[in-house]
């Protein structure tokens, strides 16, 4: 009971932690929260078929709500393009749509290879890549709109992440002014995590072993458990953001999230 309870504890820190990192950089948070899930239901002896995919759709769940109180903060302070959203929202929907059954059609360590693989590279971005480099001077036409934003819907919806860690820096690269990428990034994730939630929670009935109260792939008292956590973080992560440099959380983040991924990879592969 002991060890349950804490283990409860470590998912509602992780979420205050990811309910900060949404705020400040526009991101999820749930490059953070899909590692910590995985171990706390393992080490709570689950293991379901496809526990990485209950992990990814109880991460998708909780940034419905994180995303949702980042943009409205954001857009309080004018940071948020709903040009952007309008332009790019159908295609993200849809490639989050497919990104849930590519990950319903892997095993749990095939999944937890690409996310991975996936969360090395944004992490070794983050510590490493350049800050102020630029593909254009304006926004790309529709085609280009709808590659990108097929791409970053279905890799989210994948990874059980909001998007943000590839929508800033490719926002950025197109001469979006810092906080007005980081400000509609939120609203990204909203696209994507709405229809990936509604899809997960249809898909995975199949599976057996779950941990309790789990509908479909998605686990609720965590999604909750997160959701209340970051209700009290996020304003403080849009705060950090509007007054402060990233830049060394940057690199806190980076570092974080290269362990985490790194160690998921690992396990992916060695087993």
């Amino acid at each position: 009971m002991q060890e349950a309870l804490l283990l409860l504890v470590l998912i509602a820190a992780a979420g205050g932690v990811a309910g900060i990192i949404s705020g400040l950089l526009g991101v999820g948070g749930g490059i953070i929260l899909v590692p910590v899930f995985y171990y706390v239901f393992e080490a709570l002896d689950y293991h379901p078929d496809q526990l990485m995919q209950i992990c990814v759709a109880t991460s998708t769940g909780t940034i419905i709500f994180t995303s949702l109180r980042s943009v409205l903060a954001h857009h309080r302070r004018g940071a948020v393009s709903a040009d952007l959203i309008r332009g790019w929202g159908p295609f993200i929907a849809v490639g989050a749509v497919a990104g849930v059954f590519a990950a319903a059609a892997l095993r749990s360590r095939e999944l937890q290879v690409v996310f991975g693989l996936i969360g090395v590279t944004l992490g070794l971005y983050m510590a490493f890549g350049p800050r102020h480099w630029r593909l254009a001077q304006d926004l790309p036409g529709r085609a280009l709109s709808a590659v990108y934003g097929g791409f970053i819907g279905f890799c989210s919806a994948l990874m059980g992440i909001g998007g943000g860690s590839f929508t800033v820096p490719l926002l950025t690269a197109y001469n979006v002014p810092p906080h007005r990428a980081v400000g509609t990034s939120p609203g990204f994730g909203l696209l994507i995590s709405v229809p990936a939630f509604i899809t997960f929670l249809l898909t995975g009935w199949q599976i057996t072993g779950k941990p309790p109260y789990t509908v479909g792939y998605v686990n609720l008292p965590a999604v909750a458990l997160v959701t209340l956590a970051t209700l009290v973080t996020v304003p403080l992560g849009v705060r950090l953001a509007h007054r402060l440099s990233p830049a060394h959380l940057r690199v806190v983040f980076a570092v974080t999230v290269l362990v985490l991924a790194g160690n998921m990879l690992r396990k992916g592969v060695m087993g």
